[in-house]
């Protein structure tokens, strides 16, 4: 974590709705992708594990870790922790989760995908 990123203090409460709420709007919006036809990912998920298997056989695991307080995004580009701070889930160098998660997915299916940001 770089010095300007303090992640905000949370409740183990306050975490499991904050997670509970990434993982269910990733789902629905992968729903809703496939409802409008727009791309066929199929999502699994095991208590806070969210794994999405891709069109082309890759995977991307959204997983929460309770006892960091910890997002973990893992993809074909490498491994990422993600804490809330300030309303946000960022990394060490200030990427937003939404925002490398809809990287990841885009560089794995080969098309443009948008997850949008949860509030």
């Amino acid at each position: 974590m770089t010095a300007d990123i303090v992640p905000t203090p949370l409740t183990d409460a306050e975490f499991h709705a904050l997670a509970g709420e990434v993982l269910a709007s990733v789902e629905a919006t992968v729903d809703q992708w496939l409802q409008d036809d727009v791309v066929d990912i199929d999502s699994h998920r095991t208590g806070g594990l969210l794994e999405l298997s891709l069109p082309n056989g890759s995977h991307l695991v959204l997983n929460t870790q309770p006892p960091l307080h910890e997002l973990w995004l893992a993809a074909r580009s490498g491994g990422y922790h993600y804490k809330h701070v300030n309303g946000r889930w960022l990394d060490r160098n200030g990427e937003e989760l939404f925002a490398a998660l809809s990287r990841c997915a885009s560089e794995q299916c080969g098309q443009p995908l948008q997850f949008p940001t949860t509030s």
